[in-house]
């Protein structure tokens, strides 16, 4: 084009089914329907399945990619998810509904969800550690706390 200037868009698109399924697609393209097409087309093909408990997320994780860095703690039930636009988009995609966290470092949205992203991938519930340490959990038969017993 001479003398013009070629535009080029990208779209940043968070995808998910709201119970603990998430993805993350960046679509570049010269008109802005087709990089969020192009977008939402990766971000399907690449979601995660990451680990809830209830509403929440079972525990607390601090997170960094690049330069971002991403605090997420778990929260009681009503609070609400308490957190910045990009974080909270892929937070309530995954289907978080109570969450503290706060955003450090870099704001670069693409480094911020993928921080984000990385920290859901990293949680873990009390069950997943203990089968994958070889521990049994007993439970009462009064629904008490479970006792963990190791197996050798």
């Amino acid at each position: 084009m001479k003398g013009g200037r070629r535009f080029s868009f990208s779209a940043l698109v968070v995808v998910g089914d709201k119970r603990g399924r998430v993805g993350v697609g960046l679509g570049k393209a010269g008109e802005v329907a087709d990089a969020i097409r192009k977008g939402g087309e990766v971000a399907k093909t690449s979601m995660v399945t990451v680990s809830l408990k209830e509403n929440t997320i079972p525990h607390e994780i601090v997170s960094r990619y690049c330069g971002a860095h991403v605090l997420l703690r778990p929260a009681s039930p009503g609070t609400g998810v308490i957190a910045g636009k990009t974080v909270r988009a892929v937070l309530e995609s995954a289907g978080v509904k109570d969450v503290l966290s706060k955003s450090l470092g870099s704001k670069n949205p693409a480094n911020v969800v993928k921080a984000t992203l990385h920290a859901l991938k990293q949680l873990r519930l009390r069950e997943q550690i203990y089968r994958s340490r070889g521990i049994t959990i007993k439970t009462d038969r009064s629904g008490a706390t479970p006792a963990a017993t190791a197996t050798a």
